[in-house]
């Protein structure tokens, strides 16, 4: 099995920062990630729908998006993309027949944020591409986003911080560290093995 079929593999699941949350409150609160494969046709490639929500309101995700596998043999390039009218398939992740509505005319390439993944032992280790290029607008400044994951084969583990252009000083992103996932449900059945 390549690295990229076991990337998403470990990728395709339900992840909850339950023992997180629980043990530092005043921190962390508690979110789920959901990272949805869609089907092969989609894009002729593995693909996902993915979904970061609050756990007590789940139809109401604060961040979603679509992404695209690359497999580049050393490492796994993924392509993202962001949804217009996002808010229209926010569930998909959880409802076939909301998945089912996202169509390539909803999609907006994100250019300058693919995440590049490379294989380091029992994780992969992912970053935004080099650049300082992916922008986005938060608390009325334009940042560009520095990410940090790592993915296991039950665990997501991630942190993300958008840095001022011009300073280069932090804007956002968590002042407590890494959010710490742990796998609920695991989608790997539908990635199909040959898919590369």
């Amino acid at each position: 099995m390549s690295d990229s079929i076991l990337l998403a593999r470990w990728m395709a699941g339900d992840f909850s920062n339950h023992q997180q949350a629980a043990a530092e409150p005043q921190h962390y609160a508690h979110i789920r990630i959901f990272f949805r494969p869609l089907p092969f046709e989609f894009f002729n490639a593995i693909g996902f729908y993915s979904e970061q929500v609050y756990d007590y309101d789940l139809w109401s995700p604060y961040r979603q998006g679509v992404h695209k596998l690359v497999d580049r043999g050393e490492d796994t390039y993924i392509e993202n993309y962001s949804l217009k009218d996002a808010m229209l398939y926010a569930g998909a992740a959880r409802e076939p027949d909301i998945l089912k509505t996202i169509t390539h005319d909803c999609l907006e390439r994100r250019c300058n944020c693919s995440m590049i993944f490379s294989r380091d032992g029992e994780i992969f280790r992912g970053r935004v591409e080099p650049g300082n290029q992916c922008f986005i607008e938060r608390n009325g400044a334009t940042t560009y986003l520095i990410s940090d994951v790592e993915i296991g084969e039950n665990t997501w583990v991630s942190l993300d911080k958008g840095m001022d252009i011009n300073t280069h000083e932090k804007v956002w992103g968590s002042a407590f560290g890494m959010l710490k996932f742990e796998k609920v449900t695991s989608f790997a059945d539908e990635i199909n093995p040959n898919s590369l």
